[in-house]
């Protein structure tokens, strides 16, 4: 009797890739898209998105400098444990202050887990473009105030792992730039 041979799934340690960047910038496209490639490659993903972590984990947080640290340390908490145990978890949160994704990356270290950020550098003009949630068009309305890299400060990461210029390039490149570097450190 012979068998077929079995389609043998591509397995990995686990890994933390935090896209942060302005809002508009093309993180959560980007994390979709690659999410999408590594699922097709066998990997165990998740995208960990700031809309529904805000909804559903730091419900009643507001945006002050504090509410957005706990956020981000709350997100960074989870990514470590999906990635501890086995999954690739992209993180397309914003975390503006790079105090808190500097806490982030010693959590990950302390725990010998792999983490890289990603800094997607889309300029705020071209963000303001975008616009896909209609924030910045409410800022200058005068509806909104406290707006990342408007109103609100943005530290950019001095050294990030990958920094990704999204205009001028499609999400399937920038996807790719991110899946190389998985693939330049053996995480993928």
């Amino acid at each position: 009797m012979t068998t077929e041979p079995t389609q043998e799934r591509h397995v990995t340690s686990g890994a933390t890739v935090w896209l942060t960047g302005l809002p508009s910038a093309g993180k959560t496209t980007i994390a979709t898209e690659l999410a999408g490639a590594l699922r097709a490659q066998g990997h165990r993903v998740e995208v960990l998105d700031g809309d529904e972590i805000r909804e559903f984990l730091s419900a009643g947080l507001g945006f002050s400098r504090e509410d957005r640290h706990t956020n981000v340390q709350r997100i960074g908490f989870v990514a470590e444990l999906l990635a501890r145990n086995g999954v690739l978890v992209l993180v397309p949160v914003i975390a503006p202050y790079a105090d808190s994704r500097e806490a982030v990356r010693k959590r990950h270290a302390a725990a010998g887990t792999p983490y890289l950020e990603v800094h997607v550098a889309t300029p705020v003009e071209v963000c303001g473009e975008r616009d896909v949630k209609g924030l910045y068009a409410r800022q200058a309305a005068g509806e909104l105030t406290g707006l990342t890299g408007v109103d609100d400060p943005y530290e950019a990461p001095e050294a990030p792992d990958l920094r990704i210029e999204t205009q001028g390039r499609s999400v399937s490149e920038s996807a790719a730039a991110v899946r190389a570097l998985l693939g330049e450190r053996g995480l993928a």
